[in-house]
């Protein structure tokens, strides 16, 4: 099909990232973004998220779209910012399945995408370096306390040196502003946690607001991985928050729509 026909019969093609690591020949994965797509307003590109409020034919093209763009056909989770992880299988593809509730999925057979949905949390891509399993975490601040990533690198059962780690697109750590609170429950869980967090000076010191800081999602989630041996993480270097024109944020615009980060084992096994 050319540019022009496709154009013509499902709208503006996305844009996608694909990401830059080491990853072996069976897996394939990608990046989405908000360029593309039919929805319009404050979901205006290719806006995959079916809970944000975006019109429901907007979403059910978008995702028609990226399937079609895809080897692998995604199953899409119930996220709840918590730390479950689940083994997608082929059942799941069942028009009576229901998306497991969960925020990561791990999948060991071909044709199936893990997905993740994020307008600011941190997505996290794992395979291993036979190109035998993957997985994606959503690891926003509340999932990685929760330890979402731990959860995830025990469910893959695999020694952590097997491990290859892609970090998408995530808030960034000049604009990820979290409070005290936050700070604290991360630093009594580790206290070198310390590191991922920077006082914000208060706008008006008469005031004496509470203490604010600039917390960085990224060294979070690499804190946690090295801890459990996983050492060879690639991307990290995105700001969704800045970066308007490709990323959607809900930190930055509030009503918004979702991203996906998604990741497979392809049937050819030459990977996409």
């Amino acid at each position: 099909m050319t540019k022009a026909a496709f154009t013509a019969r499902f709208g503006v093609a996305p844009q996608f990232i694909h990401p830059d690591w080491p990853a072996p020949p069976t897996i394939g994965s990608v990046q989405t973004t908000r360029t593309g797509g039919v929805s319009v307003l404050a979901y205006a590109g290719f806006n995959l998220g079916a809970h944000v409020g975006d019109a429901p034919e907007a979403v059910r093209h978008n995702r028609a779209l990226l399937q079609r763009l895809l080897p692998a056909t995604p199953i899409w989770l119930e996220q709840t910012h918590g730390a479950e992880a689940v083994e997608l299988s082929a059942d799941l593809l069942s028009a009576e399945a229901a998306p497991p509730r969960a925020d990561a999925a791990i999948c060991r057979a071909p044709g199936l995408a893990c997905a993740i949905m994020t307008a600011d949390c941190l997505p996290v891509l794992f395979c291993d370096i036979q190109g035998e399993v993957v997985a994606a975490a959503h690891a926003g601040w509340r999932g990685l306390l929760a330890g979402v990533l731990e959860n995830t690198v025990a469910a893959l059962r695999l020694a952590p040196e097997r491990l290859l780690v892609w970090f998408g697109p995530a808030i960034g750590p000049n604009a990820f502003v979290v409070g005290a609170e936050t700070r604290a429950a991360f630093l009594a869980h580790h206290p070198a946690a310390d590191a991922a967090f920077r006082e914000v000076a208060p706008q008006n010191a008469e005031d004496a607001p509470e203490k604010k800081y600039l917390a960085n999602l990224y060294h979070l989630a690499r804190q946690r991985l090295f801890r459990l041996g996983v050492t060879r993480i690639f991307g990290g270097d995105f700001c969704t928050f800045h970066d308007p024109a490709r990323f959607f944020s809900w930190r930055r615009d509030r009503q918004t729509g979702r991203m996906a980060s998604l990741i497979w084992i392809s049937e050819d096994r030459s990977g996409a």
